[in-house]
């Protein structure tokens, strides 16, 4: 989601929105889109209210101004629009489509709605419109490359307008209102030559610039990069410009013919740097990319960059720390290029140096988080100091920023297929930087595409303990966000990864979720019996505080069935196990739940008895909360055995223990920690 225009509009001089008094020409155009506004639909005219939002379409080639014109109609009419304006853009730097569930992920976030992680295309779809369905929102889909992608976006409310920008029509949406774009008018390109020149070359040879403006065909991109080239070489004439292109001779489009001109008057070194930004993910570059690509220093990019905008080639974007944006009409032309000079090895290996250099600085934002590690400290240190971030809050700042562009580079590389090592480790080092400064929840939906990739990998490559990792990761997600059915298949999917793999934590931790996800299913017979799977192999590994913990779960498992017999000795053995292991706390809240079991089954006065003494362990281990928890429950108990004197004076106990104690942060959900790892060898990690 940007403000920034994302196709190089002819009329708009930089990357951001349009803006009143940098926009050129197309009067017509934007008064027919007013006046469509108002038009009667075909809905309205048999009578018919409306049941959904009114489309607008704006179509032309790349390059022809279409998203700077949809950019200045919006600014023209946003205040009709109480709710503000959405954007977002639904096609690729390299044409692909971006699935409807990105884009609508991405709509819900600038409404500020939660998004549940792993929600497929419909409900997101589905979500998205009961948020529309009250407000009053205008809503830009820039780059559309099919009427399936906006009409999965359409709000079902006539109080919203939605302008879409896209190469061609938008067959199968009802009543869209089109407006086609060709080429500016010449007085239009005139004025945009002088932005760039100034007007002493255009006026003392008013000819030789409606020539070029002739030869441009009114191309806004075109007559940007002629601009550019001009205002490049201040002793050239007009004329000059306008030879040139003529000797280029009639083939391809004018944009590509003026291209070919700036691209072969460029140093070599610049010239191969432009070539190689047809890799840059997502179509974002900053200084690190370039260098990277290029193999040049970190300023030498930095300065060629700034070049790069000067001549049309960049825009800048407005983001904290210096990015740039190729033009969406660029990339093909970039690519042709990068095709026809570079060997097809050495576009590899500049790939895997922009990887290679993503997950260096990908290790120092992550590392700058961890003060207290004397390991991470040195090895932050023993960085360049160009990889290396001032404080934690830049490395937050350069990986908000940076997120586009390094999730796009996480997809690209797994889709290239020659580079799924550095795939892995970009992949393992981005989800650790996330979880570092968002937290697990708040990366949670960038998270779970992340671990789709990897699984990707993991099964091309056949690597059993990633891929049981993926699916583990996976499914944690599955489970938190309600798809208890997905989750339990791919738990069941991993403890078959973990199985080949021979990796004793992920069939212990496959074969405990399994049973969690029974257990959440209410198959408390399959839970109990899954659990005590998982509780073997604990013990027969000695891993001791996970086999009493797995105690506790049997123990809730034979709870919930109503067999408190059974449950009563699982929480007995649990509580046993923690006091082994010095776990004062685990054993406080083993007998608490005994104690809570005990009630059930009608055995009062064992309760109070076992409640008591768990009070005692939650004292030792000073947890307030569970000590004021454990009053309460002596409280009720107390009551049933008819002692409301002393039941008073326990709920007292709770309440001056819980204003006394500080209110808790909330905890993680169960499995939270695992939700981020990425296994890989020792090599990898």
């Amino acid at each position: 989601m940007t403000d920034q225009a994302v196709d190089t509009g002819g009329v708009q001089l930089s990357g951001h929105a349009a803006t009143e008094g940098h926009f050129l020409g197309r009067t017509r155009e934007l008064k027919e889109l007013c006046a469509d506004i108002e038009r009667a639909g075909l809905d309205t005219l048999s009578g018919k209210k409306a049941p959904r939002a009114r489309v607008l379409l704006i179509a032309g080639r790349p390059g022809s101004g279409r998203t700077a014109l949809a950019e200045e109609f919006v600014r023209q009419v946003a205040e009709r629009y109480r709710d503000g304006v959405l954007r977002v853009r639904l096609g690729e730097p390299d044409g692909t489509p971006v699935p409807v569930e990105r884009a609508a992920r991405e709509l819900l976030a600038a409404l500020g709605r939660p998004v549940p992680p792993g929600a497929g295309e419909e409900d997101l779809s589905a979500t998205l419109r009961a948020a529309l369905a009250e407000r009053r929102v205008l809503l830009l889909l820039d780059d559309a490359a099919g009427a399936d992608q906006v009409d999965a976006l359409l709000p079902d409310t006539p109080e919203c307008l939605v302008v879409a920008v896209s190469a061609g029509p938008l067959t199968g949406i009802s009543d869209v209102r089109p407006c086609t774009l060709g080429g500016l008018d010449t007085k239009s390109a005139l004025d945009l030559l002088t932005r760039h020149t100034g007007s002493v070359r255009i006026t003392v040879d008013p000819r030789s610039a409606e020539g070029l403006v002739e030869a441009c065909q009114g191309h806004p991109a075109a007559l940007i990069l002629a601009g550019g080239w001009l205002a490049a070489r201040p002793k050239s004439a007009v004329a000059d410009l306008a030879k040139q292109l003529h000797a280029e001779g009639g083939d391809g489009s004018p944009l590509s013919r003026i291209f070919r001109l700036v691209h072969a008057t460029l140093p070599s070194a610049a010239a191969r740097i432009l070539r190689l930004l047809s890799l840059a993910p997502a179509g974002l570059v900053d200084p690190h990319t370039a260098s990277a690509l290029a193999g040049c220093s970190i300023g030498a990019a930095r300065t060629t960059l700034d070049d790069f905008v000067a001549l049309g080639l960049l825009r800048t974007v407005a983001a904290p720390l210096p990015q740039y944006e190729v033009p969406g009409c660029l990339q093909p032309l970039l690519r042709t290029a990068a095709e026809t000079h570079e060997r097809p090895a050495e576009l590899q290996l500049a790939r895997a140096r922009m990887l290679e250099r993503t997950v260096r600085l990908l290790q120092s934002c992550r590392a700058i988080t961890e003060t207290d590690n004397p390991q991470a400290r040195e090895k932050l240190q023993g960085m360049p100091r160009a990889l290396r971030f001032a404080t934690p809050r830049a490395a937050a700042d350069w990986l908000r920023a940076r997120r586009p562009a390094l999730l796009a580079s996480a997809r690209l590389a797994v889709a290239d297929g020659e580079l799924d090592t550095l795939a892995r480790r970009l992949m393992s080092q981005l989800v650790r930087a996330m979880v570092a400064h968002f937290g697990t929840q708040g990366a949670a939906p960038d998270l779970y595409g992340i671990h789709q990739l990897v699984l990707d990998v993991a099964e091309r490559r056949d690597l059993p303990r990633e891929k049981a990792a993926a699916l583990l990761n996976l499914a944690d997600v599955d489970a938190r966000t309600g798809r208890t059915a997905e989750a339990l298949v791919r738990y069941r999917a991993a403890l078959d990864a973990g199985r080949e793999a021979n990796d004793p934590y992920a069939t212990g931790r496959a074969m405990e979720s399994v049973g969690g996800a029974h257990l959440e299913l209410a198959d408390y017979d399959r839970a109990a019996d899954w659990f005590g799977r998982a509780l073997a192999q604990r013990q027969a590994r000695d891993e001791r505080a996970d086999a009493a913990r797995l105690y506790g779960r049997i123990a809730t498992a034979h709870t919930y069935a109503g067999r408190y017999g059974e449950a009563q000795r699982g929480w007995r053995a649990a509580a046993a196990g923690h006091r082994k292991n010095g776990d004062v706390a685990a054993a406080a809240r083993a007998l608490s739940e005994l104690a809570r079991v005990q009630e059930y089954a009608g055995r009062p006065e064992e309760s109070l008895r076992t409640c008591q003494e768990a009070v005692e362990w939650a004292g030792r281990a000073d947890d307030t909360r569970l000590q004021a928890a454990l009053q309460l429950r002596l409280a009720d108990t107390l009551e049933h055995l008819d002692d409301p004197a002393a039941a008073r004076l326990h709920r007292a106990a709770a309440e001056r223990i819980l204003e006394e104690s500080p209110p808790d942060r909330d905890p993680e959900p169960e499995h939270g920690a695992n939700a981020c790892e990425i296994r890989s060898t020792p090599a990898e990690g």
